[in-house]
């Protein structure tokens, strides 16, 4: 019964909002900061700006300083700049664990009942339950990151083309090596497409500067694991891996790296300010890019349910300047692949590409599409190994 009322109260917030906005446009301007629009074009009425509240369920604390959830409150404290939102329209709930659906529908609800008419689930694991929840409050947006579940109307998905920075950085990484081993830890391998299309195109981009270079994978099943991360960076040292990239929370495969006198490719956020003498780059992501554009919408009461699937060109995703202790050929090499991948001529899965069980995907002369890398890809590329 709880829900249902809460339902109705907030369709009816809504609605007042809708009727108290009368008199303006759909714009980003004049319109958008008094907070109303005449016609909405969306799904959901325009919602006036200084009464947004956006929530955002973290799988850790933003203060972790370095991984997964630090970049993405970061992106969400770039989306309240951009808007000029007050600390108090922010909800965070922190150390929400993605494997409890109980804790996740909690922090969810606690979002609801404090009046966020939109809810970012940063999460893979909160995606089920997400799904559950949007069904059961039909007006409130419940938008997941990295997952592939959505209805169209109030819950979406969002995520981007982060391989294209995961070759890029291969490159580097490719000229780095010396002992043409390099290492990858990542939270899980081919059997799920986000992490096996990293991997993938990551030895792709090794593969482009060098040909004789294996990427050994060492996977942690877990998104968040700081004791296994290390251990599986240096379990990859050990093997003769003289570079070590990873698709995990931690810097800890970077300061295992440091450690060992090897060098290394972060992720999410530029580790270089964790491991300076060891990252190389580091794959990284802008996830203001979309959350401004998700919370524009609900003010302008443009809301459509769309997916949301960005890259380089919307400045999702992106490389961070290279060490000065990169190949002197890095630089070049990188910014060549940069610009044909911009300007089209040229995309991370393009043609027949060969996996390393000796079979093929792909066809001469086309590109896997986007619903493919994001949940088609069980295959690893011809140079890689996992151990």
């Amino acid at each position: 019964m709880k829900k249902k009322i809460l339902s109705m109260v907030l369709a009816v917030a809504l609605v007042a909002t809708l009727f108290a906005g009368c008199g303006g446009t759909a714009t980003t301007g004049a319109a958008a900061d008094a907070g109303a629009q005449s016609a909405s074009t969306g799904l959901f009425p325009a919602v006036p700006k200084d009464q947004i509240k956006v929530g955002v369920i973290h799988i850790t604390d933003p203060a972790e300083g370095s991984g997964y959830t630090y970049t993405h409150d970061l992106g969400i404290q770039g989306m309240q700049k951009n808007l000029g939102l007050a600390d108090n329209q922010i909800i965070r709930k922190n150390n929400t664990n993605d494997g409890d659906p109980t804790a996740i529908e909690n922090a969810i609800l606690e979002c609801i009942e404090e009046g966020c008419q939109i809810i970012f689930a940063t999460s893979y694991g909160y995606m089920d339950t997400c799904e559950k929840i949007a069904n059961e409050y039909p007006d409130v947006i419940i938008s997941h990151g990295t997952g592939y579940k959505s209805n169209g109307k109030n819950f979406n998905n969002y995520f981007g083309r982060i391989y294209q920075a995961r070759y890029l950085s291969g490159i580097a990484a490719g000229l780095k090596t010396e002992s043409n081993k390099i290492g990858y830890v990542s939270a899980f391998g081919k059997t799920l497409s986000e992490t096996g299309g990293g991997i993938d195109a990551f030895a792709m981009g090794v593969e482009s500067v060098n040909p004789d270079a294996t990427v050994y994978v060492k996977v942690t099943n877990s998104w968040f694991d700081p004791e296994g991360e290390a251990q599986a960076a240096q379990a990859l040292i050990s093997d003769g891996c003289d570079v070590i990239a990873q698709h995990c929370d931690t810097p800890n495969p970077q300061l295992a790296a440091e450690e060992a006198g090897v060098y290394g490719v972060g992720y999410n956020s530029d580790m270089s300010k964790d491991a300076p003498k060891a990252v190389l780059c580091s794959v990284m992501w802008d996830w203001s890019a979309y959350y401004t554009w998700a919370v524009e919408q609900v003010i302008n009461g443009t809301w459509t349910g769309e997916n949301y699937y960005g890259g380089m060109t919307e400045g999702l995703v992106k490389l961070s300047d290279l060490a000065d202790f990169n190949d002197p050929e890095a630089a070049a090499k990188i910014e060549e692949a940069k610009k044909k991948m911009l300007d089209g001529s040229f995309n991370v899965f393009d043609g027949v590409i060969e996996t390393n069980e000796g079979t093929t995907v792909g066809t001469e002369g086309g590109t896997l599409d986007d619903a493919t890398i994001q949940g088609g890809i069980d295959w690893y590329y011809r140079n890689v190994v996992e151990k």
